[in-house]
């Protein structure tokens, strides 16, 4: 391992980098409309005399290429775009944007990975290969990743490894979370359209009726779960929406539900869109109607490769402490589109902990959730830090 001793955060880019963080707050924006914040970060690498690419709309990378010489390529992803949630925070820098707000924590990645440029950039004379960071829109959307795959995000040269963190306000601040396997979910989203034959309440025999065909799916779809999966493995199927019929004694002739399924292994995620198609179906037609199933792919789980894992676990180890890092026990059932990153490259993705324990915590996504900016300098450190691990020794694991 490497050395930490010199890798410390002057004052002053700490300073920058929480002005940062308050003007991305201040100014979020929603997935593919990151338009002034590409901006905004394109205007800080200027600042700092760091070359930078675009890559899509909103999209931007920068890669610090080594002076030591040729040697392995990691991957560094931040996202930047914010979610259509009313800010009730009450800090002092909230939302200036009716109804958006940075209830996910990017504007902390995203100034983490500003941060982590910068000292990569002034560090690059210690690097072998290259770190390319990569400030990813869309996340919160469906297919942000691989629009960036498949515009060659990962190519030119061929990118060996990629990390990500998340801010997550489930374990003390400043503590590292790693997890081998995966450690979130894929989420896939489904609708159902269930079609009977309309009629009179009083003469139900002459109908067929979707609203009581939608009741006995909702009844057999988490049976997927208990009785078609391992039951070892978590697998969530759940509807959220169920809409249908006209009038309290019409006989409804068209439903439309609509739910989501996740699972941890690819192997399962593909399994439940069969089989909520196959039950939705052989329902349906056995009390005389149809069914027709829409099944739309989301994010990938987000499985972590080991020997990256292994380089995250013991750099954390080397910066923070022992016992600033612990091993999850379990997999988030949330969902990240890192996975798709993770598919095709060895990656690893970990969790940087902000509960403090005199101040309330409040989830992911929620109005009132928030970080204390101390964790940024963290962030950068943990990030240069296993890129320096990884790029001064120059050895693929």
């Amino acid at each position: 391992m490497i050395s930490q001793q010199h890798i410390k955060l002057e004052t002053n880019l700490v300073n920058e980098l929480v002005e940062i963080r308050q003007f991305l707050h201040q100014h979020p924006e929603l997935s593919f409309q990151e338009y002034k914040t590409s901006e905004y970060i394109a205007s800080r690498l200027n600042k700092w005399e760091i070359p930078y690419r675009r890559i899509g709309e909103t999209g931007i990378f920068v890669d610090i290429v080594g002076e030591k010489g040729p040697g392995p390529t990691i991957g560094i992803r931040a996202d930047i775009d914010a979610l259509p949630i009313e800010e009730k925070t009450g800090l002092p820098f909230s939302s200036l944007h009716p109804g958006i707000m940075h209830a996910c924590g990017h504007d902390g990645h995203t100034t983490i990975l500003l941060g982590t440029v910068y000292m990569l950039h002034q560090l690059r004379n210690r690097l072998t290969g290259r770190v390319r960071c990569i400030f990813q829109p869309g996340e919160e959307q469906d297919g942000a990743a691989r629009q960036l795959i498949q515009l060659g995000v990962l190519e030119n040269p061929t990118v060996d490894a990629m990390l990500a963190l998340h801010l997550w306000p489930h374990l003390p601040h400043g503590t590292v979370g790693v997890k081998y396997g995966a450690i979130t979910a894929s989420c896939d989203d489904f609708m159902i359209e269930v079609e009977g034959k309309g009629g009179h309440s009083a003469r139900p025999h002459q109908a067929v009726d979707a609203i009581s065909i939608s009741a006995h799916l909702l009844q057999a779809l988490p049976t997927l779960v208990t009785k078609f999966c391992n039951p070892v493995e978590p697998v969530v199927i759940h509807v959220g929406k169920i809409y249908g019929g006209t009038a309290s004694n019409v006989v409804a002739d068209r439903v439309k539900i609509e739910g989501t399924t996740r699972s941890i292994t690819r192997e399962t995620r593909k399994r439940l869109a069969g089989l909520v198609t196959e039950i939705s179906g052989n329902i349906a037609k056995s009390y005389g109607g149809k069914a027709k199933v829409y099944y739309h792919e989301g994010h990938p789980p987000v499985i972590n490769s080991d020997w990256v894992t292994e380089l995250v676990e013991e750099t954390a180890v080397e910066v923070l402490g022992t016992d600033k890092v612990v091993h999850l026990k379990e997999p988030s059932m949330g969902a990240d589109d890192f996975g798709a990153f993770a598919e095709v490259v060895p990656s690893s993705y970990f969790r940087l902990g902000t509960a403090l324990s005199d101040k309330a915590v409040y989830d992911l996504h929620h109005p009132q959730f928030e970080f204390h900016e101390s964790i940024i300098p963290i962030g950068v450190q943990l990030f240069t830090s296993i890129a320096l691990n990884k790029l001064c020794i120059g050895v693929e694991k």
